[in-house]
């Protein structure tokens, strides 16, 4: 028995009376795509429409920021620039008040 690859398609020459079997692997491939895609459409929407959809992301969302505002007054105090903003916001402060 004899068999090849041509394009996604498997040719077995040989067996009974020299019949030529032809079987095509693209559809089987599909299938499987088919269904991963669609295993994963169920995951995304299960996940944004779900009754647990966003739980914990308020939490997340603000530790986030508590650490990004962290991060800018240790880099204020860092380079020194606590004295130049205090200074430069009292100045504003004085000419809308007029002061």
């Amino acid at each position: 028995m004899f068999s090849r690859t041509v394009r996604g398609t498997v040719v077995v020459l040989g067996g009974r009376e020299g019949i030529t079997v032809t079987k095509s692997l693209q559809p089987e491939t599909s299938m499987k795509a088919k269904r991963a895609v669609r295993g994963w459409v169920r995951t995304v929407a299960s996940r944004t429409r779900g009754r647990d959809r966003d739980a914990g992301a308020g939490f997340v969302e603000y530790a986030g920021l508590m650490i990004l505002i962290a991060g800018i007054f240790t880099l204020i105090d860092g380079l020194g620039l606590d004295g130049l903003i205090s200074g430069a916001i009292l100045t504003a402060v004085t000419s809308v008040v007029g002061g």
